[in-house]
């Protein structure tokens, strides 16, 4: 009897916590908006100069103790200079390229970013993710010198900005002030969502900068220091000997990003993989409070952003993750997590992200584990699949996520830290495998041919009829193409700028040849037509996904729901193909606006066609 009790409360307290999951969909769902978003990912510091009195200067480039200090004669690099020309202070240097191109800055800014937003909306945009605006010495701004501040130079008066950081206790909140820096962003914040856009903050909880004022107070006092215990250090200098005997952890190996120290791990901590474990409480609870202050400013969640995307989410161990997650969403039940989820084993086997999509991590992954198998299928390479392949490929992977979550992914394609993708698309190589000049001396970075250009047109068709939200990396949409990090963050080519043409053969031996650089139209275009057409027609967002054709490189597939059909059809072959749907059925094909009748559409070699059943 005493069992039977016993299993009798285990069911209802199953079914008490289902029923509140379903009651509050804020803490275990993902946010209904996210499955709408049409997302555009900025890296502030090449997408726009919007005030030239805020350039960077060589103090706030410096980067102590390492040697990653602006050189003599340093200064903003010209926004239209070619991108492989090095500047007069990095000749001087005579260090690589890939070493000085770190230390230029072009001076885009938070003011630049208002200033587009109109452009962005004409686009078709609604949610902007921004890459690390924290207050940093580098360029990518991971290495955070203040979590809660925005970089003073991507604010009106970085001198200014600074003295007010210097005034504050860092680790008590209630002497936290608002910079010009952080003002700006919040005016963004409020643009932004005055035009019903969402906009979401990158950060990195796994590790800080040599900068950060916490591991400043570890250098100065080491053993004594009360942040000790922040951060993950092996040995600390021992005084009584000339040696310095001080050694830390870095992210990757790298010295100027010490981890935060990881605490309560239970399960076997490897890179690439979950595991369960947490940070440690000090550093823990400034996160904490610096997720408040961008969740709501000033207590107020109208004035604050929607939402974190995660960098290096592997290295944090899933107890302080739930914990995140629980948190954030007490603030803000409509706020949005992804995180980066990427690499287990470089270059063959992407993470699995179910451990952080069951509705107590993330919302989302970035999903390059569905753009890998379409770039082998829509791309012209070395490792080519046939379309059954890639259905196959598509289903495992959304299969083993649940439907919220499958529908709420960034379905990243390039990023920041991947080649763009017209030049992806123009390399054999494999996925982001020796994917710059720098890695292999053949890699072709100058303007692709024009079946490049066709072949990412199809597959952006697929990547904005698919399941999961279609993503942009800035510049994308204007045509611009680029090689790995660092040459895929080239500052954008807006359309009132004339750009110098960039040398196409780069760093290779004899005489240079160059490709004209600027804005493409025609992109854009393509671009604005497919946000149309998927914001025109939410079954795009919101319904099944059914496969029709998966033979050799003949790919159809339809979304639908009870009101609506729209089939997506692709030729990939050499020659020209029909396909019979629905005998008798006419479609209205959205690119070209003309009806197609009879169920049946002939395709030309590398075309594809969005048709919407006409009732």
């Amino acid at each position: 009897m005493k069992r039977f009790i016993l299993l009798v409360q285990i069911v209802i307290c199953f079914y008490t916590m289902t029923i509140a999951q379903n009651n509050n969909p804020g803490i275990s769902q993902p946010p209904a908006w996210a499955k709408h978003a049409i997302w555009y990912q900025i890296f502030v510091e090449r997408f726009y100069n919007g005030d030239k009195t805020n350039d960077p200067k060589p103090g706030n480039i410096n980067i102590p103790p390492l040697k990653a200090t602006a050189p003599p004669g340093w200064s903003v690099t010209p926004w239209t200079t070619d991108w492989y020309k090095k500047e007069d202070w990095a000749l001087k240097t005579g260090k690589p390229f890939n070493e000085m191109v770190q230390l230029r800055r072009f001076g885009g800014d938070l003011q630049g970013v208002i200033d587009k937003l109109d452009y962005l909306q004409e686009l078709g945009i609604t949610a902007l993710f921004m890459n690390p605006l924290n207050d940093a010495p580098s360029l990518h701004k991971y290495d955070a010198r203040n979590y809660h501040h925005i970089d003073v130079n991507f604010g009106p008066d970085p001198d200014g900005d600074n003295k007010i950081i210097a005034s504050e206790t860092p680790n008590d909140p209630t002497t936290w002030k608002w910079t010009s820096a952080d003002k700006l962003f919040l005016k963004l914040v409020k643009e932004v969502h005055k035009r019903k856009m969402k906009i979401i903050m990158d950060f990195s909880w796994n590790h800080t900068g040599v900068m950060f004022w916490a591991w400043q107070d570890i250098l100065k006092n080491q053993e004594k220091s009360i942040y000790k215990e922040w951060y993950a250090i092996k040995t600390f200098d021992n005084p009584a000997t000339p040696e310095n005997e001080f050694s830390y952890t870095g992210w990757a190996g790298v010295d100027n990003l010490p981890e935060l120290k990881k605490v309560n791990i239970t399960t076997r901590r490897v890179s690439g993989y979950p595991y369960e474990g947490d940070i440690n409480e000090g550093a823990k609870q400034h996160i904490f409070a610096v997720t408040k202050r961008w969740l709501a400013p000033d207590g107020d969640t109208s004035k604050g952003i929607d939402g974190f995307r995660l960098d290096v989410a592997d290295q944090i161990g899933l107890v302080f993750w739930r914990d995140f997650r629980k948190f954030v969403r007490s603030i803000q039940p409509e706020a949005y997590l992804v995180g980066e989820i990427w690499w287990a084993e470089w270059p063959d086997k992407l993470m699995d992200p179910v451990p952080y999509t069951q509705g107590d991590i993330f919302d989302a992954v970035m999903f390059y584990q569905v753009y890998k198998p379409a770039r082998y299928f829509f791309a012209a390479n070395s490792f080519g699949i046939n379309a059954g392949d890639m259905k196959d490929s598509l289903e495992y992977q959304w299969n083993r996520i649940p439907t919220a979550n499958r529908y709420a992914m960034m379905n990243v394609s390039s990023s920041h830290d991947a080649p763009r993708l017209l030049t992806d698309f123009y390399n054999p190589n494999k996925y982001k495998f020796k994917a710059s000049p720098n890695d292999d001396p053949g890699y072709k970075t100058g303007k692709p041919d024009k079946e490049t250009y066709q072949r990412l047109k199809l597959y952006l068709m697929h990547e904005f009829t698919t399941i999961g939200a279609p993503h942009v990396w800035n510049g994308e949409e204007m045509g611009m193409w680029g090689a790995d990090d660092p040459h895929c963050r080239k500052p954008l080519w807006w359309k009132e700028y004339t750009f110098d043409p960039e040398t196409r053969n780069n760093f290779q031996p004899g005489e240079k040849s160059y490709d004209p650089t600027g804005f493409n139209q025609d992109q854009f275009d393509w671009y604005k037509k497919l946000i149309h057409i998927r914001k025109a027609n939410p079954v795009l967002s919101s319904g099944n996904i059914k496969f029709l054709v998966t033979e050799g490189k003949r790919l159809a597939y339809k979304r639908f729901d009870a009101d609506n059909e729209i089939l997506v059809v692709f030729n990939l072959e050499n020659s020209k193909q029909t396909f019979q749907f629905e005998k008798g059925s006419n479609y209205a094909d959205l690119l070209t606006n003309e009806t197609k009748k009879g169920g049946t559409i002939t395709l030309a070699p590398l075309t594809g066609a969005i048709l919407k059943k006409i009732k």
